[in-house]
Order: structure tokens, then sequence, then C-alpha cells
């Protein structure tokens, strides 16, 4: 009964100030003179990871680390797989035309980028015995960094 209702209730208001914060970050980079890229790389990325790392965090500090990581995984993966195609399908059934990707020419390096990261920190997760400790989150950290440095400096910095 009002569970459901109360469950799509709160997935309406997500879907609200989501379009609210994707406007608020193009408004702001226009004014600044950021490209959209870079405020999605950045700042509408950093946002929408904050639910996952506060889950991460408190599932972690009871001692269930293969449930943080899985919960981290799980939703990168229904993003990109669900979460982008979901609305470029809906666009393309209503528009009749197909979404394009204005970033294409970073695309390749962004993928090559994402995969190389992945076996990164794969690897890191393995030379660590499976077992995560304080420096392997600053590997991670450092490893973030490279690729937002990667992605900034290749970034078009005219189209803003």
């Amino acid at each position: 009964g009002m569970a459901w209702v109360a469950f799509f209730m709160s997935i309406a208001w997500i879907g609200v100030f989501s379009y609210y914060m994707v406007l608020w970050a193009e408004i702001i980079g226009a004014t600044l003179g950021i490209p959209t890229v870079v405020m999605g790389l950045v700042f509408l990325a950093a946002g929408t990871s904050v639910p996952d790392l506060l889950s991460s965090m408190i599932v972690a500090q009871h001692g269930q680390g293969d449930m943080a990581v899985s919960s981290s995984i799980g939703s990168n993966i229904f993003d990109v797989l669900v979460g982008l195609p979901l609305p470029w399908m809906l666009y393309n059934m209503i528009k009749s035309k197909p979404v394009t990707v204005v970033s294409g020419t970073t695309l390749p390096l962004s993928i090559g980028m994402l995969m190389a990261m992945l076996v990164a920190v794969i690897s890191t997760i393995a030379l660590m015995n499976w077992t995560m400790y304080k420096s392997m989150a600053y590997v991670m950290f450092a490893m973030y960094a490279v690729f937002l440095g990667v992605s900034l400096w290749t970034a078009d910095w005219n189209c803003a």
C-alpha cells in the first residue's frame, strides 16, 4: 500500500532533483567557462557517487568489505548498462532520432582509461591479498587523480 507510494514518490523526487542538478551544473559551467563534459566528469560524477560512498562506508564498518566493493561495482555497471541506454532509447522513441555523443573524439581514450583503471584496481586488490588496507585507498586516489588529470587535459575547453 503506502510503502509503494512512498517508494515511487522517492523515485520521482530523485528524478526532479537530478534534472535540476544537471541543469544547474550546465548553467554554472557556462557561467564559469567550464565545458559540460568537465562538469559531468568532475561534479556530477562526484555528486551522484555520494550515495555509493555512504553505503560502502556503512557496510565496510560492519566488516563486509565484499559487499562494499560489490555495491560500488554493481552500481557502476547498472549506470553504464541501464542508466545510459534507457534514456537514450526513450529519447529515440519520442524524438525518432539518435542521441549524439558530443565528446565522441575523446570517448575511445576515456573507455581505454576505464579499462586500464579496472585492470589496475583488480591488480591492486590482488597484490594486497584481497584485503583492503589504508594504502590501497591511497593507490586508488592516485589512480583517480591520473584519470581526472588525463580527462581534463584532453577535454575540449573551447566548447564551453
